[in-house]
């Protein structure tokens, strides 16, 4: 019955999702004409100030994506009995919600009302992989922004326990190939996990490993005590890599040391399409800083929104 209810969700979603054909690099040249400096501006301020703040924008735009395209749904707060998706189980250690407030606050102070919220964010989480020394990429813009937002949905959220073929259905779903899961998946180079998102291969892993057998143990062993079963830290947890604000090729090259953190990271090698690209960006970084752009344009073209709001908050 689960699944599906999940897939009639997906029916739904996408009978609202267009693939962005509308969008253009050069949408907002004569309206606002200062943009990208803006949010370059605003995303290198902040992040100035704290270094988690790319990780955190790149994740918000992926996590927006993902759920009803890229149209802001997850900056909308809760309201009366509607619970929103920023407060969906996979989005509650999402963070930086104050950067792109604070940079359409400044874009609305030049050019009111002409730009979204889906727009700003699609350009902070590119300015957010820029500035950690990642590639750079020409955004197609005209996004319009959502007016639902549903934590209930954030369901559709590739989970870090996916095996391959779940990876593979969700990325499917949203027109995106198995090199783009696997460049996509790179942005784990950046930022931070609690332990609940990997303590699965930590204990009761199955009837036969308690452990994860596809986690070096030696990397197992520290994870362990980090994520001690008794008297853990409130917010324990790892980072994604040990260069985790510097946007690299070191994700991947972790991934065939078996010392990635997520199933789903370590389940990139068990289709012989996917750790062929695993492979091929541990390899090569700028074949993956290429695949990546190239990913993400594809991955924020899918649009389904309807107004550009005033306050990225709540709907108009």
């Amino acid at each position: 019955m689960a699944v599906m209810v999940t897939f009639l969700n997906l029916i739904v979603m996408f009978s609202v999702v267009s693939t962005g054909k509308s969008l253009h690099v050069n949408y907002y040249e004569k309206t606002c004409h200062d943009l990208e400096y803006i949010v370059l501006k605003t995303v290198k301020d902040a992040t100035t100030k704290d270094k988690t703040v790319p990780a955190a924008l790149l994740r918000m735009h992926f996590h927006d994506c993902f759920v009803r395209g890229c149209d802001a749904s997850v900056l909308l707060n809760s309201k009366g009995n509607n619970k929103a998706e920023k407060d969906g189980p996979p989005n509650i250690s999402l963070h930086a919600f104050y950067v792109i407030d604070n940079a359409k606050k400044a874009i609305e102070a030049k050019c009111p009302g002409v730009v979204s919220c889906a727009d700003i964010l699609a350009l902070a989480a590119r300015d957010a992989v820029y500035l950690s020394g990642g590639p750079k990429w020409d955004v197609p813009k005209g996004r319009k922004d959502g007016r639902t937002s549903k934590a209930i949905e954030t369901r559709q959220l590739p989970a870090p326990t996916f095996n391959i073929s779940q990876l593979q259905q969700s990325f499917s779903q949203r027109a995106l190939s198995a090199k783009d899961l696997v460049a996509l998946s790179g942005g784990h180079t950046l930022g931070f996990s609690h332990c609940s998102s990997f303590r699965n291969r930590l204990q009761n892993f199955n009837a036969t490993h308690d452990v994860d057998p596809l986690l070096n143990p030696s990397f197992a062993t520290k994870l362990k005590s980090i994520c001690q079963v008794k008297n853990q830290a409130k917010n324990a947890g790892a980072t994604m890599d040990p260069s985790s604000t510097a946007f690299d090729n070191t994700y991947f090259k972790l991934i065939l040391q078996q010392n990635a953190l997520f199933t789903s990271d370590q389940a990139l090698l068990d289709s012989p399409k996917t750790k062929h690209f695993v492979s091929k960006f541990a390899t090569s970084q700028e074949a993956f800083f290429d695949a990546f752009a190239k990913s993400m344009i594809k991955m924020s073209s899918i649009n389904g929104g309807q107004e550009v709001r005033k306050d990225c908050r709540k709907i108009n």
